[in-house]
């Protein structure tokens, strides 16, 4: 892990959830637990959430690189995983959003962060997924 991913995890941690020195994050992180695909290494990472009801939404853009972040890759392989809230841990599955949910929730990233739509640009060909977290003891979302 790199030395801003540990010192925002740090601080994180320090602050139930809070990041304001080490990136001005405020309180819009997960640190989110995978599996390796691979390797079958924990990893941890953190990573900028929006609420949506009682689901958490994470973007895959790694700040526009041609390809996808390894723990959106560890994320297909182990859905099954763990994110730390400022409220403690919970134990989440990940789902891939598509078609007017994706949009919907991309939509969302974009005014959150103007960030986002320059990543995307930057990102080429490669569309930036958009990953819903969803607590596995919840009873799910219900068809729109």
């Amino acid at each position: 892990m790199n030395d801003f991913n540990q010192r925002v995890i740090a601080e994180f941690r320090a602050n139930h959830g809070r990041v304001v020195r080490a990136a001005g994050f405020g309180s819009s992180l997960v640190v989110l637990h995978t599996v390796g695909a691979r390797s079958g290494e924990e990893r941890i990472n953190p990573a900028l959430a929006r609420r949506d009801g009682d689901d958490w939404l994470i973007a895959a853009s790694a700040a526009g690189a041609r390809q996808h972040p390894a723990w959106f890759v560890n994320l297909r392989a182990h859905p099954d995983t763990t994110i730390e809230t400022g409220a403690g841990t919970v134990a989440v599955t990940a789902e891939e959003l598509a078609g007017e949910e994706y949009a919907d929730a991309w939509r969302g990233f974009v005014a959150q962060s103007p960030a986002f739509a320059a990543y995307q640009e930057c990102a080429d060909r490669r569309r930036i997924p958009v990953v819903r977290l969803r607590r596995r003891n919840s009873p799910g979302r219900l068809p729109r």
